[in-house]
């Protein structure tokens, strides 16, 4: 299986914000869109990303006291260094390249474009899904 076959299932649905936007506005939109990461896009439409604002970027910010939220910008706390997939990645790959980066939002891009978001939670659905049909079809098979 590979991401493309996940984000077929999932969709290509990314959340973003402005580089320029508050870290409150960034908060309300996770919180909106029951989310634990942002794209971080200077484009409306979100074709290049300059980053990625996560739930630990803003935990982070909180303890380092960078002042009131509605004062300290995005660009100031977003992850500039994105770990980032292709479509034609496969579920294994992208689980190890997720575990050992200790990451739980992926960007997939083909040919440098954004096409999709993947995180940890849908590459775990998708593993259980295909080992379930696995199970079914060996359980059919063995009993006739």
């Amino acid at each position: 299986m590979q991401l493309r076959d996940i984000l077929a299932n999932k969709g290509h649905t990314i959340h973003s914000i402005r580089p320029s936007a508050s870290l409150e506005e960034a908060i309300q939109t996770l919180v909106r869109n029951n989310c634990g990461s942002l794209l971080v896009c200077d484009e409306a439409d979100c074709r290049r990303m300059v980053g990625i604002l996560t739930e630990r970027d803003v935990l982070r910010a909180c303890a380092e006291h960078r002042g009131p939220l509605n004062t300290v910008e995005v660009a100031d706390v977003m992850t500039i260094e994105v770990i980032t997939g292709t479509p034609n990645d496969s579920l294994e790959e992208t689980m190890g390249l997720m575990t050992e980066n200790r990451i739980r939002h992926l960007p997939v891009l083909e040919d440098e474009q954004l096409v999709g978001m993947i995180s940890i939670g849908d590459l775990v659905k998708a593993h259980y899904d295909f080992l379930s049909l696995e199970n079914h079809y060996l359980k059919s098979y063995l009993h006739g």
